[in-house]
């Protein structure tokens, strides 16, 4: 199997598992107990806390929750005021901020441009006194645009409104500015275990809990932490850290190698300069995405979001950048990273234009 759905999820760093193992095996003290294999474990969880946080801003406090879907329904829920935030952004954003407008929550969701960037100008004109939050996701997990978050939140900031990152897709892969209020990660997106994320809140900012209990994270979420998942998506930070510049370089290259590889009859889907270099949204008039796919079983690749995957519908992001459903339709997503190589991913690419070609005469 060729691998190549790296927004979807991440395959799990080796220094991740071992780091995990331990916690899963023998350790396994509930890390809220004041006995001594309770503090053990606490311990473990503090060393994660301190390395996840060690590849965001200063100033702010990493709470640790099941996964980025939870931290961005504690960010928005536990704000007030009038939400603004993208027409691109993940579900988990869109979905939450359409449930707080059902309970009567103001919310602007605003237009992008075809290369999925934001419109300032429309940016500015809903971002007014009394907003209460800006939402904006870093890096885009469909089409891979970069948002540039830094003017986005200075915009939040002059009226007045806390600032939200939906940062899982650049957490480790991009750098995240300093200005956020609000910051919602993923351990799994960045070779890290599923089941745990964590929202990062600047020092000074209060959430209402999203979550009631025994409220054994600082910052009021409640729950009994996993210290095998804590373990796992610290010692991914860590290594996220360690490798940025030597991963980014190495995304770098395979886009430009496949991108020189695509036949000339596939587009590009979103901003080719303001994109993070491992994903290629590509889109071939007429294609029969389904078939590709069956035609091509031994390659992991996604036809549009893994959230959207079997419903049906032509993907939110690319219907916002204007393209027609049946374009939208036509798309596939190759997502690739550090354990992606050179020689695979152009071998998948190549097979891809053949039988992309095979279905039209």
């Amino acid at each position: 199997m060729i691998y190549l759905d790296y927004q979807a999820t991440t395959p799990l760093a080796p220094e991740a598992l071992a780091a995990m193992l331990p916690w899963l095996e023998s350790q396994f003290a509930n890390p809220h107990s004041a006995h001594a294999g309770g503090r053990a474990a606490k311990a473990a969880v503090e060393v994660a806390r301190e390395q996840v946080a060690d590849v965001l801003p200063d100033g702010g406090a990493v709470s640790f929750t099941s996964g980025a879907t939870e931290a961005i329904n504690w960010a928005i829920k536990g704000t007030t005021g009038p939400i603004v935030t993208l027409a691109t952004e993940h579900a988990a954003v869109l979905d939450t901020v359409e449930a707080e407008a059902r309970k009567g929550r103001q919310v602007t969701v605003l237009p992008v441009g075809n290369d999925g960037l934001v419109d300032f100008a429309a940016l500015r004109a809903a971002v007014t006194p009394g907003t209460g939050l800006v939402a904006a996701m870093l890096v885009n997990n469909e089409i891979g645009v970069v948002q540039p978050i830094e003017r986005l939140a200075e915009i939040a900031h002059a009226a007045g409104a806390l600032f939200l990152c939906d940062a899982v897709q650049g957490y480790g892969r991009e750098l995240i500015p300093e200005a956020c209020d609000l910051i919602a990660v993923s351990a799994h997106k960045v070779h890290g275990p599923k089941g745990i994320g964590a929202l990062w809140i600047r020092d000074g900012v209060t959430l209402e809990p999203l979550l009631h209990g025994g409220g054994q994270e600082a910052a009021g979420r409640s729950g009994t932490l996993s210290p095998a998942l804590c373990a796992g998506f610290g010692a991914a930070a860590k290594l996220a850290k360690q490798r940025f510049g030597a991963d980014h370089a190495h995304a770098e290259q395979l886009f430009r190698a496949a991108l020189s590889r695509v036949a000339v009859d596939w587009k590009l889907n979103g901003s080719q300069g303001e994109r993070y270099p491992g994903n290629l949204n590509l889109r071939r008039d007429g294609l029969d995405v389904a078939r590709l796919m069956s035609d091509l079983r031994d390659i992991a690749f996604s036809a549009g979001s893994a959230c959207a995957s079997g419903s049906g519908r032509p993907s939110h992001v690319l219907r916002a950048i204007g393209l027609s459903d049946a374009e939208a339709k036509s798309s596939i997503r190759l997502g690739f990273g550090r354990y992606t190589t050179e020689e695979e991913l152009l071998g998948a690419i190549d097979r891809i234009n053949h039988a992309a070609r095979k279905q039209r005469p």
